[in-house]
């Protein structure tokens, strides 16, 4: 393995993150867990390709509001332990003590706070932990689903910390739950894929100056290879622009 950059944070290395699960954690797996085969007919493609040890920022499109409990489970069968990245909306209440019990990473939005949400995930990401996240911030308002214009906190995250990034193309939640038209269709079990592909390359991107125009080519570097891998599973050709939305918008 080669030497971690300087610039990066310093990241221990061969540890295992299912040394420690909290309450918050098993609650979430209590419920969660047996939800994921009830609800969906799982398939993971290449899931070996989740490092088995040490740090990861694994990135997804983002197709549905269920979406995250496939995701979520093709992680924990890979032997890891999951960290969201999620709005703080929904750290609220009795969900939101379980939410921070179980390591998940609240995401501030325009304010202040924003930059805690990085130094979080940069934190898990020292401890050798797996991050997971949504560049395009919410479900795609795409209507053929494919993926938005992501916004660049990945960037921001890939820069603080020499990791390895991996893209994870689904399918399949936006038939059990559609964010277009809110409904719902549970049974029968919508069949779901959720396509892992080989590591990003970001290392020619290390070293530059940090600008608006460095962190747009990271995003969509990374959001490129996430799109390839939805095309896999689609096995269709993708759109040559990414969606964009002027409700939800991208920080440039």
């Amino acid at each position: 393995m080669s030497d971690r950059e300087e610039s990066a944070g310093t990241v221990e290395r061969g540890r295992h993150s299912r040394g420690h699960i909290s309450w918050g954690l098993w609650l979430m797996l209590i419920v969660f867990h047996p939800m994921a085969d009830l609800v969906f007919r799982r398939d993971v493609w290449h899931g070996e390709r989740i490092p088995a040890s040490g740090p990861v920022i694994i990135v997804a499109n983002h197709i549905s509001i269920a979406d995250p409990v496939s995701f979520a489970r093709a992680v924990w069968d890979a032997g890891r332990i999951p960290q969201f990245l999620a709005k703080n909306t929904l750290y609220r209440g009795i969900f939101g003590v379980v939410l921070r019990s179980a390591g998940q990473i609240p995401v501030y939005r325009s304010t202040s706070a924003a930059q805690d949400s990085l130094r979080a995930a940069v934190a898990a990401l020292q401890r050798g932990e797996v991050v997971c996240i949504y560049p395009e911030g919410t479900v795609t308002r795409d209507p053929d689903w494919w993926p938005m214009v992501a916004k660049n906190g990945i960037a921001r995250l890939v820069l603080a910390v020499d990791a390895p990034v991996i893209p994870v193309g689904q399918w399949g939640p936006q038939l059990t739950h559609d964010y277009h038209t809110k409904r719902w269709s549970v049974l029968p079990r919508k069949r779901t894929v959720c396509n892992v592909g080989e590591p990003v390359d970001v290392s020619a991107f290390r070293g530059r100056p940090v600008t608006a125009g460095l962190l747009r080519e990271i995003t969509d570097e990374i959001m490129f290879s996430v799109r390839r891998e939805l095309a896999e599973i689609r096995r269709e050709q993708p759109p040559p622009e990414f969606y964009r939305d002027a409700e939800t918008g991208a920080e440039e």
